[in-house]
């Protein structure tokens, strides 16, 4: 007997938007972090988060998890959401505590809610590969006791990423036919690999990437937390009777500070027994540093990525990127630099060598410290 599916009207979209973005400083900035700015196209990486979702769920079941530094931002970024789908978190608590408190909110909606957990920051070109993706994931787990997760293919051996070691393909529901998207039964989670262990899960072709892409019915999530994570699925139920009431901002600014911090992948999807891969066949990228932006940047000759204007003599596979306003943009000219990032912005100017890219979280840090440079964080 076929199983019912839940229709839109059920199906939600949590976008998770709290991070802080250092990595890629000096554009993106405390209250502006990496998903709310536009450094590849016209739209920040959150609205594009958005765009993606929309012809899959919604406008009004989009929620965006951020912080109270943020939440105006993202207010003005996105002026047709629904003011209170924006949820600000009084203190980040890792990825855990923030899907608790999106599902506390969905399911005061709905309890027969099906929510998908997406990152605000990803690069996703193939709109609609991703969206088929997306539609498939919500049907298979509206039918049944299963958690999904959206698994990208390695294209190298990457070694940033965590992975999902794949077993068996799954056949579709009973009465069903086959969805487009193949989806895997998840044997393992596993951290990130060096760069020998990554070269083995490419060739093997049995590992995906973890995008941190998550699919799941209220009460799937609900009975993972209440077997995995006790403490927080206490939380859940209180969360979910403050939302009911409208009450959930005080509720949450006396207790989310003593929630404890842990990781989803942690607390719940390295525990889980029914958890399912779906085949993210479509290309997809974490930017997690300015290196990164090379592989959606137009190179000239010699492997300079540039926006701005860019002259140079003798330069090699540098990143230059000018983010000043119209009336300070000045041509930019360098001899002999080579391998590096170049960024500027109307108060500020990074130059470091690709290979220290990490390391500018640190500089963060040291400027924050500074009394006289800490408004530049």
């Amino acid at each position: 007997m076929k199983t019912k599916a839940t229709n839109n009207s059920d199906r939600y979209v949590i976008i998770m938007a709290g991070g802080r973005g250092e990595r890629f400083w000096p554009v993106s900035r405390e209250k502006t972090p990496k998903q709310l700015i536009k450094l590849l196209g016209d739209r920040s990486f959150l609205q594009q988060a958005v765009d993606r979702a929309l012809p899959v769920v919604p406008l009004k079941n989009i929620l965006i998890i951020t912080n109270a530094a943020q939440a105006a931002e993202v207010r003005k970024q996105l002026p047709k959401l629904p003011k209170e789908n924006v949820v600000a978190e009084p203190i980040g608590r890792d990825t855990c505590a923030a899907v608790t408190l999106g599902a506390a909110i969905v399911g005061a909606r709905s309890v027969n809610a099906v929510m998908a957990v997406l990152p605000a920051d990803h690069v996703i070109p193939e709109e609609k590969k991703f969206q088929q993706v997306l539609a498939d994931a919500f049907d298979l787990a509206s039918r049944g006791q299963v958690i999904v997760t959206i698994g990208i293919k390695p294209t190298e051996p990457a070694t940033g990423y965590g992975y999902i070691r794949s077993g068996a393909e799954l056949p579709p529901p009973a009465g069903l036919k086959k969805y487009k998207t193949k989806f895997f039964k998840a044997e393992q989670f596993v951290e990130k690999p060096n760069y020998e262990t990554a070269l083995t899960y490419l060739t093997s072709g049995q590992y995906r990437w973890n995008a941190g892409m998550f699919v799941w019915s209220f009460v799937t999530i609900t009975n993972a937390l209440e077997k995995h994570q006790p403490e927080m699925s206490t939380a859940c139920h209180r969360w979910f009777e403050a939302a009911a009431k409208k009450k959930l901002d005080r509720v949450l600014a006396k207790e989310y500070p003593d929630i404890k911090k842990i990781s989803v992948d942690y607390a719940i999807m390295e525990k889980a027994q029914n958890v399912v891969v779906a085949d993210g066949a479509f290309d997809w990228d974490d930017l997690g540093a300015w290196p990164a932006l090379a592989r959606h940047l137009k190179a000239d000759p010699e492997g300079n990525c540039a926006v701005g204007e860019f002259v140079h003599v003798d330069g090699a596979r540098n990143i230059i990127y000018d983010n000043r306003s119209k009336a300070n943009r000045t041509p930019i000219a360098c001899a002999g630099l080579r391998d590096s990032i170049l960024v500027l912005t109307d108060d500020a100017v990074l130059l470091a060598h690709k290979s220290q890219a990490q390391k500018i979280k640190d500089l963060v840090k040291k400027l924050a410290e500074d009394s006289m440079l800490k408004r530049l964080v």
